[in-house]
């Protein structure tokens, strides 16, 4: 919890900075909280049913900087939504934590020599709840904040239309997958420790694994129609050293149906593959009717 509330202090002055920055020239911000509910209760129902509660917060924020033949493009994507069944333990549904940085320098009118800078994580830390397991499975943490984190950075060519459409590559990239602390794997029978065996890529009882490859990271924003827009971001990255063929894919899309000023309705559905941390492809989706803050 200390970590989750560093983290969100340091969301928060990083944004207040940035609209402090937007003031001056060059720079544009915009940015928007999404608060997702959804709540039952019950009293002497007889058909029956268990009190809960689910909540998500989302922040999307971008704060860019464009003069002089210079771009500085960052992104912050934030979400965290936790569900309360009568009960139960708390569970986390969604966690997300990244930050993007692409500073640029013109050579053309969309062209820029570029170097990004990326980091993956999350909040709080997240467990397997699988029901074949006979212990408590919160004694065995399968993630948590810096367990596992993607560092990613490197020079390249950006191409940018607008805000709402860029890419940029850059073949000549470090990444980091950095495991801070011990974290469980649930093998069907028992969890097994990231000191036992190998945990998204990085090697039994060590905390990082270094590798050097290719990365890709493209933006498009679009409206579909009046009051629905669709964000899609695609990130791809291949491992020179190990397997290139195997390329590491991350797929967001985000679509909101704006109500009115303040309620909107908001899908996030989200596709993951990595073989070293998973033989198959991951996917989560998020749905819901919530409040939004637009700033």
């Amino acid at each position: 919890m200390k970590k989750l509330l560093l983290c969100s202090l340091l969301l928060v002055i990083n944004t207040l900075f940035a609209q402090e920055e937007a003031k001056k020239e060059g720079w544009k911000t915009t940015g928007k909280i999404t608060f997702l509910m959804n709540q039952s209760a019950f009293s002497n129902w007889l058909p029956g049913g268990e009190n809960a509660f689910t909540g998500n917060v989302n922040l999307n924020y971008d704060f860019n900087y464009s003069k002089n033949g210079w771009v500085f493009d960052n992104k912050i994507i934030a979400f965290v939504g936790v569900s309360a069944i009568q009960g139960e333990d708390l569970k986390k549904t969604d966690d997300r934590l990244e930050l993007n940085s692409i500073l640029g320098k013109n050579f053309s009118k969309e062209w820029s020599f570029s170097f990004f800078g990326n980091i993956k994580t999350q909040f709080l830390e997240g467990y397997d709840f699988s029901d074949s397991f006979a212990g408590d499975n919160t004694q065995y943490p399968t993630s948590g904040f810096f367990k596992p984190a993607f560092i990613s950075f490197g020079p390249g060519l950006f191409w940018k239309k607008s805000d709402d459409f860029s890419f940029n590559f850059a073949p000549v990239t470090s990444k980091f997958n950095i495991i801070t602390s011990e974290i469980y794997t649930y093998d069907g029978s028992d969890y097994v420790s990231s000191n036992d065996v190998e945990t998204f890529g990085v090697a039994p009882g060590d905390r990082g694994r270094y590798e050097f490859g290719m990365n890709f990271r493209g933006y498009y924003r679009v409206n579909l129609m009046e009051n629905i827009s669709m964000e899609n971001i695609l990130t791809l990255f291949a491992d020179y050293k190990d397997k290139p063929q195997n390329i590491d894919t991350d797929y967001t899309m985000n679509l909101v149906m704006k109500i009115n000023d303040v309620f909107s309705t908001n899908l996030t559905f989200q596709a993951v593959y990595d073989d070293n941390a998973l033989k198959e492809l991951q996917v989560k989706q998020t749905f819901g009717v919530g409040i939004s803050y637009v700033f």
